[in-house]
């Protein structure tokens, strides 16, 4: 049943022969969990929201950084170091006030992914790493819950529908991650800042679909878009018998070549117990003013290679940035020249903070 005031708020939806009331339900009904609250997630979540889905689970681990605002709509410079999963549910509860969310401020892994995936009906996979991708396809999989993917590089997107209706899967299509170095991540190599809410925004679409059961949904399709020409092109794929009944390792370091890295946890070890070693900020300074940490030494990336005498790599030494992925890029530049007593903050500051 509906109230006045969600009659009036659907009223296009209820226009709509395809959806109507019935329809509207369905959507009332529905449990949505999306996995990431970044570029993808932040368009995702506003129209599942507003479209009302009943329940929404939002997970991410990550704070705010102003470098996201470029394309993460749903923040504000005032969010800058609060957690996004809580702060996007503040704003998508003003927004959509009869809409249950479900906050999980931390990593899915694997250790949590099937008791949260569980709960769910569908699975939109907002993240940009492919370690989380394997994580979900093999979770719903298991589960027996589809997934909506999508993708971002640069300026051209991706977006597909796995596991629905015992369709492909994710490891249909991508049965294997790929090699380390081969693909360069969004933090390194940049992405156009509309493309996200391009391909969020069909995401959304094909849930609203899976849901509403209407259309023509992207089962075994793959669609790829190109924001530079407008083009668009739909790839058929097969089921593969690839059979999964447990999950397995998900430890990819497919962005970037393989490189020696540091936890959080074990930095905490070394910085309680006084251990000695170098603690190296290669940061740029707009991102130092979003969280400070005690660095032994302040080199931007771009000089680091040229002022290697500044450093004494006698003792171990701990290099870091904003996200994980240039600290491993100057650590591998540093072994390829003999210099093995080095390591990478894993995640970055972004992981320190939330880890604290």
């Amino acid at each position: 049943m509906f109230s006045q005031q969600e009659k009036q708020r659907y009223d296009r939806h209820f226009r709509l022969k395809e959806v109507g009331e019935k329809g509207q339900q369905k959507l009332k009904n529905a449990k949505v969990l999306v996995v990431g609250a970044g570029g993808l997630g932040c368009p995702v979540l506003q129209y599942l929201s507003a479209a009302g889905i009943g329940e929404i689970g939002v997970i991410d681990a990550d704070i705010v950084d102003l470098s996201n605002l470029q394309r993460q709509v749903l923040y504000t410079t005032s969010d800058i170091g609060k957690q996004k999963s809580t702060i996007a549910i503040t704003y998508l509860s003003a927004q959509n006030e009869n809409i249950i969310f479900q906050n999980y401020p931390f990593q899915l892994e694997k250790n949590n992914a099937l008791e949260i995936i569980k709960k769910y009906d569908v699975v939109v996979d907002c993240t940009d790493n492919f370690s989380a991708r394997y994580l979900i396809n093999d979770a719903c999989v298991i589960s027996e819950k589809p997934f909506v993917y999508g993708a971002l590089h640069k300026f051209s997107g991706q977006l597909s529908v796995f596991n629905y209706k015992k369709g492909p899967t994710y490891r249909c299509l991508y049965p294997n991650p790929p090699k380390d170095g081969d693909i360069p991540s969004c933090s390194e190599v940049g992405v156009i800042g509309v493309l996200p809410s391009l391909i969020g925004t069909l995401q959304a679409t094909e849930v609203l679909k899976i849901i509403l059961e209407i259309g023509d949904v992207l089962i075994g399709k793959l669609l790829t878009y190109n924001c530079m020409s407008n083009a668009q092109q739909i790839i058929n794929f097969e089921k593969s018998h690839i059979q999964i009944t447990k999950l397995s390792t998900y430890d990819y370091n497919c962005e970037l070549a393989e490189s020696n890295e540091i936890e959080s946890t074990i930095l905490m070890e070394w910085i309680l117990s006084k251990k000695e070693f170098n603690f190296i900020d290669i940061r740029e300074e707009y991102e130092i003013d979003s969280y400070k940490l005690n660095a032994t030494h302040y080199i931007p990336m771009g000089d680091f290679m040229h002022n290697l005498e500044e450093i004494n790599f006698k003792i171990p030494t701990i290099i870091f940035c904003q996200y994980g992925a240039k600290s491993k890029a100057i650590v591998s530049m540093l072994k390829k020249q003999g210099i093995k007593n080095t390591l990478s903050l894993i995640g970055g500051v972004q992981r320190w903070v939330s880890s604290l």
